[in-house]
């Protein structure tokens, strides 16, 4: 198992590298700096002022140095003028003397996510209150989706064909087909509106970054939880199924076992390896598929962030957001193998 973690591990490290490099080529695209560089100056710049203002942000740099200064494994650059001493390490204009004294390496390893020019604000601060919000968010919707499909599928797969498993399928179905956004205005439509007179809830969920509370937190833990219940209540009784019809299942049925204890005891266990699987993967699905969700309830968390720094084109904020999405992905995927082994003995023992 410990070589097994470690080969993973180094397959992680090596796909992170992969990935982050291929995000921050596409950031980085001459275009996109360009924007950036008339959004802080000006949108009237020539393109010789455009170049300039990028030569002095370190923007110019060959791709491998700027991507190895942003990790950290590079110093960060210097560039001396008249006006004194700016770099990558160098918060505003220093002297001599003062840049001397400056950290050489300043990137992702060191802890410096770098500045939001939306924001105005350091990166890893965003980062961690919004990513806290949207944990949040997620947490409950764990607590609602997950026991409710896995009820759900049990329920159904216990007795294939029958009129609890067409039932119970069919509400999976509808659930998986409904897209977030058009549950959550429906949800509006109904809960919110007091024309309807169903005015129960809130229809935004700002106040819930403070203090979240059944009246304005529930509708979009319900609107994201209905998405992704479906997907794994099918999954679930798809392995429920399979694992009634094996054989150790009809001979204990053939010896009298009861029914809850055949279901308990027997099946339960080896139907969950599959969905264990699928639940592991809705946590990145959760981290960034809660876009649409949060900006259609007005929640200010990482999904949020994610528009708001691809819609402006913050560049820094943008990096640091796809590499926690990238982090999360392939950590619940080393989560979801381990588990998988410890699920099921016969890939342990082989």
């Amino acid at each position: 198992m410990g070589l097994f973690i470690l080969r993973r591990t180094g397959v992680m490290i090596l796909t992170a590298i992969c990935l982050t490099f291929i995000v921050f080529f596409l950031t980085n695209l001459y275009p996109n700096l360009e924007k950036l560089a008339k959004t802080q100056g000006n949108f009237r710049m020539s393109d010789e002022a455009v170049e300039s203002w990028l030569t002095k942000g370190g923007y110019m740099q060959p791709l491998p140095v700027k991507y190895g200064q942003w990790l950290g494994v590079l110093p960060g650059w210097t560039l001396e003028s008249d006006e004194g001493v700016t770099g990558r390490c160098i918060e505003g204009t220093a002297t001599v003397e003062e840049a001397a004294d400056a950290p050489r390496f300043c990137g992702i390893l060191q802890g410096d996510w770098g500045y939001s020019t939306v924001f105005k604000d350091e990166v890893s601060g965003i980062i961690s209150t919004r990513l806290g919000l949207t944990g949040k968010l997620m947490f409950w919707v764990l607590v609602l989706m997950v026991p409710s499909a896995l009820l759900i599928g049990v329920l159904a797969g216990m007795r294939e064909g029958s009129v609890t498993d067409r039932t119970l399928s069919t509400f999976s179905i509808i659930t998986t087909a409904t897209p977030e956004y058009v549950s959550g205005v429906i949800f509006i439509a109904v809960f919110t509106s007091s024309a309807v007179g169903l005015k129960w809830f809130k229809g935004t969920a700002t106040s819930a970054m403070e203090s979240a509370n059944f009246e304005n937190f529930f509708l979009p833990v319900l609107t994201i939880s209905l998405y992704g219940m479906g997907y794994i209540a099918r999954m679930t009784r798809a392995s429920m199924t399979e694992v009634m019809t094996a054989q150790y299942i009809r001979t204990a049925r053939l010896k009298g076992v009861k029914f809850r204890d055949i279901v308990l005891k027997h099946a339960l266990r080896n139907a969950l390896i599959a969905p264990f699987t699928v639940i592991m993967l809705q946590f990145p699905w959760l981290l960034n598929g809660v876009v649409i969700v949060e900006t259609l309830f007005n929640y200010k968390g990482f999904g949020w962030v994610l528009v708001q720094a691809a819609g402006n084109n913050d560049i820094e904020l943008l990096l640091a957001v796809s590499v926690v999405s990238v982090i999360v992905v392939l950590v619940t995927q080393l989560i979801s193998d381990i588990g998988y082994v410890y699920l099921n003995p016969r890939i342990r023992i082989s």
